[in-house]
């Protein structure tokens, strides 16, 4: 869900979250309209404007999900709200967890002027900017079949308990991995 940033309540415990959407313009795709519309069933509250003031952030919130730029985003033609948004959150003291690429990151590569998470949670199989990663990276939704491994060439690690009950997200990646595939499939990974 690009373009979306959760953040998770400060008095959440292990069980309860009290997250808040931003999501600063709302897309015509199907799935981002259904997303919403679940999240408003669901009574979570949509922000109207992200505080420019990084201390309310600090604040209100204990963790900031980035998933603001997706992998097609190109990081150096990032514009506004978006760029405003990528100064506000490098500030945030408050932990940050990346889905798939962290913004303002190229998919092939880290870059300083994008945000600099905690914890990268990797879609299908890591991207090639994971390798520079140094924090805590999780993978989800390890599904793909093995015909499109095979197709793509790709190199991905074995986890122990691949089972149909195993969790979508595993413990962390270990940084000695090598990921190699294509840059972009036409398979929607």
């Amino acid at each position: 869900m690009s373009r979306v940033r959760g953040a998770y309540g400060r008095n959440s415990d292990a069980q309860e979250y009290e997250p808040t959407i931003y999501y600063p313009k709302r897309s015509s795709d199907g799935l981002h309209q259904d997303f919403t519309v679940q999240c408003e069933k669901m009574d979570i509250p949509f922000l109207s404007y992200l505080p420019t003031e990084v201390q309310l952030i600090n604040d209100a919130y204990n963790l900031v999900i980035d998933a603001i730029l997706g992998v097609e985003a190109d990081p150096s033609n990032v514009k506004e709200p978006y760029a405003g948004m990528l100064v506000t959150l490098k500030q945030v003291k408050i932990p940050i967890a990346s889905v798939d690429v962290p913004s303002g990151w190229d998919v092939d590569e880290a870059s300083k002027e994008g945000i600099n998470p905690e914890v990268l949670i990797s879609l299908t199989a890591p991207k090639k900017c994971a390798a520079s990663f140094s924090g805590k990276h999780f993978l989800a939704g390890r599904f793909l079949p093995y015909d499109i491994q095979k197709k793509y060439d790709l190199n991905l690690p074995d986890f122990p308990g691949k089972h149909k009950d195993v969790s979508a997200l595993v413990p962390p990646v270990a940084s000695s991995h090598s990921f190699t595939g294509p840059e972009k499939a036409e398979d929607g990974l």
